[in-house]
């Protein structure tokens, strides 16, 4: 069937995440006098990440709330890099907060971003599907100016799916009002982005700017959004 919908993902598919954390995080770190404590920055960014990525696991398993994941977070960096503060859980979200003005401020969208949205509309309808808050990523969808561009915006918080469930793709399908096979999903995974999609039966589109490693068979992989409407068409890039 000839492709209808385009699912986007958001962060690292849309919006420049690593960038605008790895500059907001080594700044905060170092504000907060919590720098000093590792060997490196490199060190630092990655225990921030190495942190990040196994709290939010535990809120994408539904262990612990979305708000509950940011004060895990702020605890378990605060362990190694200051390990005699004690802080509320208020004063975890007010850590927190200062860590994110930093952020916001470094919030940029990668440049191939509104030419790749020109380019497919109106052809195509088009729909958000993130594993993170519904809140935080529409933010950053009107920080952009692009929020209207998407019918259908839905957030693991509040749909209470996350990637790689197929039910997760089949609820974002639902909402624009197609068939899975009349659905691509555009995000920077090859796992629970690209191959993920393509087991729940919509065209999982692993968009590789790095260059990384190998696609799994079968998933057709670019580097840049300039390639998608060919690769929507079928066509080689």
């Amino acid at each position: 069937m000839p492709i209808r919908a385009v699912i986007w993902d958001i962060d690292d598919t849309l919006f420049d995440y690593d960038s605008a954390d790895r500059e907001a995080a080594l700044g905060h770190l170092e504000a907060e006098g919590c720098l000093a404590a590792y060997a490196s920055p490199e060190a630092a960014f990655t225990h921030w990440r190495d942190v990040m990525e196994r709290v939010f696991g535990r809120f994408l398993a539904r262990e612990i709330t979305f708000a509950e994941h940011r004060r895990e977070r702020v605890r378990t960096i605060l362990a190694v890099a200051r390990p005699g503060l004690r802080l509320t859980g208020e004063e975890a979200d007010q850590w927190y907060a200062r860590y994110e003005l930093r952020y916001e401020a470094a919030w940029r969208i990668f440049p191939d971003v509104l030419p790749a949205l020109d380019a497919l509309t109106p052809g195509y309808r088009h729909g958000i599907l993130s594993n993170s808050g519904l809140r935080d990523q529409e933010r950053k969808l009107r920080a952009f100016g692009i929020h209207d561009r998407f019918e259908a915006v839905l957030c693991a918080d509040e749909l209470g799916l996350s990637k790689p469930a197929p039910e997760a793709f089949h609820a974002a399908c639902e909402a624009l009002g197609v068939r899975p096979d009349e659905a691509a999903y555009v995000g920077d995974r090859p796992d629970t982005d690209a191959l993920a999609a393509t087991t729940a039966g919509l065209t999982g589109i692993w968009l590789d700017r790095c260059g990384a490693v190998p696609a799994p068979t079968g998933i057709p992989r670019i580097s840049t959004l300039a390639q998608l409407p060919r690769t929507l068409l079928g066509e080689p890039v």
